[in-house]
């Protein structure tokens, strides 16, 4: 597997990384690192590579967009000294565009969506040992949908930083619309955003299989 031994791998992003988890560092007791795709994560690892002592921190925050994240990269990424980092975000950079379309000060464009994480990326890559970029989604499979065709123009964008900055990349929306082909997206999920246990499995597959995870 990817991750060395020892490593401390820290994910943020919003909510679909929160999930319910903890304050101030979402890890430890009672459900700490919450009910997503991290705490899936977490388990596969620590019963799969149990040796490997490789610590999972919980760090998403339900609305963030990249802004969101800038202002809060230093105490919640920076100052925790992750050896990995892996990022989810952009999905509410899009849907503020479309669930508020008259309050234009909470759109994140695109060009300032780039932006913004071509700075977080350039801010942390230098004491990572490894970046792992995964990019936004909609669960909706007709890629005409106003949205969807957003959508898709950001996850471009998080496809070529993968690729400039050599990180590891996540393609969720594939991952996705390959599921709908044998189910319809309202079983995984209410809002076409947020998923179920089923929906954060497939991002734990996801991620683990990039890492060359082995059961």
């Amino acid at each position: 597997m990817k991750i060395q031994d020892n490593s401390k791998l820290i994910f943020i992003g919003d909510s679909i990384s929160d999930f319910e988890r903890a304050r101030p560092c979402g890890e430890g007791l009672f459900g700490g690192i919450g009910k997503s795709y991290v705490g899936l994560v977490d388990g596969l690892l620590r019963t799969t590579y149990p040796a490997s002592h490789i610590r999972v921190i919980n760090m998403g925050t339900s609305g963030n967009t990249t802004r969101d994240l800038k202002a809060r990269w230093q105490t919640d990424v920076l100052d925790l000294h992750p050896d990995w980092l892996g990022i989810l975000i952009g999905i509410n950079d899009v849907w503020r565009q479309f669930d508020c379309p008259f309050m234009t000060e909470l759109h994140v464009g695109l060009e300032e969506y780039e932006a913004n994480l071509t700075d977080l990326i350039e801010q942390t890559l230098p004491t990572l040992k490894g970046l792992i970029l995964m990019t936004p989604y909609f669960m909706e499979p007709n890629r005409s949908d106003p949205m969807r065709a957003r959508m898709d123009q950001y996850g471009a964008v998080v496809k070529r930083l993968a690729e400039k900055y050599g990180a590891i990349l996540v393609d969720l929306q594939s991952a996705f619309d390959d599921y709908f082909r044998y189910y319809h997206p309202d079983s995984i999920n209410w809002d076409r955003i947020h998923p179920d246990i089923v929906g954060h499995t497939l991002i734990a597959r996801e991620i683990l299989k990039q890492l060359d995870y082995q059961w």
